[in-house]
Formats: C-alpha cells, structure tokens, sequence
C-alpha cells in the first residue's frame, strides 16, 4: 500500500470500511488544524492532532510517542490492524508524512499520503465530524532501526546527513523557534519542497531518485528539520524513490540546538 494514493483513488474508496481518512494538518505558529479541520474537511476524515501523537519524553520540541501513546490515538481514530490510512494535510504531505512515518515505526504497514494534500482532492469539503467506532489497532514494538538520537548523530560517519529546513534556516540567517541558528555540522542541505512539483504533488520516483542519489543517498541518509516532523517528507521521497536506508533524527535541530553542541552557519 502508498507511499502516495492521488485523489482518484481516494474518491473511489472514500466510503470502504477498510479505509480511514485522517486529517493531520498542524502548523508551526498562528494557525490550528482543529479550527481549520472545523471549517472544512474531506468527507468522513476523523482529525487527529501533531501534540496527541507526540510523546513526553526526548530531546527535542516533538519527541515519538509511546507505543501505548499512538495506540490510544488511533483506536480513537478508528484505526483497526487491517485498516488502510490515508493522512492528508494541506501543506505538501510535510505533516501528513509524520503519521505515515509514525504507523510505518509501530508495526502498521498499510498507510499512505494522499498526493497534493487537500488541494488536490478536487471534491466537496463538509464541516460535518464523522461518528467513528473505537478501532482494535495495537502498536507493535517500535522499529528503532528508523531512528537516531543525539549520541548517534554526534558520532555519525559515513553517512550523508541532509538537513530539510529552508535554506534560510540551514544557513542561519533565521531561525523562528529554537535557540541558536544554523545547522548540524557536516550537514547538507535539501530542502524538502524541492521534493515536490509546483503543484504540491509528489515529483516522479525517478526525479526524486535522481535527487538523492546527487546527495549521496542511494545507500540510505539520515534526515533531520526542526523538530522531526517536516524531515519524514524526506524519509517518505526516499520511500517514494525505492531507496533504502533513510532514517530520522528525531529530536533534530530543536534537540541539537539545545544542548552544547557545534554549530555551522553558512554553506559549506
């Protein structure tokens, strides 16, 4: 199943049991995805909120949750173990590709983006919130493989590190939340817009294998952005790309930067 289903397909199985649509849009500053989720939303999406699926404990401003955790919040959601998730947002899949990452690290295999977001469902919209029955989904063991923490970074070799802020960001010249500005050092930047055409859709699979293997990363990278969020768009190109091995620093820059730790600014 997925990575990526378009909207055709979505329209087509929008009403199938096995199905379950999820609205995960969330944003940096000034906006909620409640609200928005409140003034319109596709058909039978249940929302469920970046903060319920982000855990307590880990570096960083947007720790992984506990396997009890995400549990909780999907069978919220209705989420049973066969069921197909499509998560949707409306900022190019950079949020909606944290759900799929999430699922994919508990155990849940059958997930995917709806490419180009809400934008691109082309459908009626309706402020109507769906009755859900609690779902039986159950978290397996998280899959660590797909992960680093601050020590693995820190000791990182032979391994492309791809920072997917903007480029603004990568070079230091703004940073809006965390406490210093730059990037980790050794790090190259691609920010992860790039992975997408003009239009919010993915770009094709051999575009974007082209574009990792440039930066090294046909035998796998590790990604990061500012709290471990926008850096699984990355993790989901690679996916998209039949490239293996991308894993997510998971605390990133908001972890990085609070702790003493070198900092680079600049290009390289």
């Amino acid at each position: 199943m997925g990575p990526l289903v378009d909207a055709a397909w979505l329209r087509e199985h929008l009403e199938d049991r096995d199905v379950r649509v999820i609205d995960f849009r969330w944003y940096l500053q000034g906006r909620s995805g409640l609200e928005e989720y409140g003034r319109g939303h596709i058909p039978g999406a249940v929302f469920v909120d970046l903060e319920h699926v982000t855990g307590k404990q880990g570096g960083g401003r947007h720790p992984l949750p506990t396997p009890a955790q995400f549990e909780e919040a999907m069978q919220a959601a209705g989420v049973d173990g066969g069921t197909t998730v499509v998560a949707y947002d409306d900022a190019g899949g950079s949020v909606a590709s944290r759900l799929w990452f999430l699922l994919g690290y508990f155990g849940h295999r059958a997930q995917a983006v709806l490419d180009g977001g809400l934008q691109a469902w082309g459908g009626p919209l309706t402020q109507e919130t769906p009755g859900v029955a609690r779902g039986r989904f159950r978290a397996q063991a998280p899959d660590e493989s797909r992960v680093l923490h601050f020590d693995a970074v820190r000791n990182l070799r032979g391994v492309p590190l791809i920072d997917a802020r903007a480029g603004e960001r990568y070079r230091g010249e703004k940073e809006p939340v965390d406490p210093k500005a730059g990037h980790i050092p050794g790090a190259v930047n691609a920010p992860f817009m790039e992975n997408l055409e003009r239009d919010g859709r993915f770009k094709p699979a051999a575009v974007l294998r082209e574009r990792y293997t440039r930066l090294g990363a046909q035998d796998g990278a590790v990604f990061y952005c500012g709290s471990g969020v926008n850096a699984t768009h990355d993790v989901l190109a690679m996916a998209i790309a039949g490239l293996p091995g991308a894993r997510l620093y998971a605390g990133s820059w908001s972890d990085w930067s609070n702790r003493d730790a070198p900092v680079a600014t600049g290009d390289p």
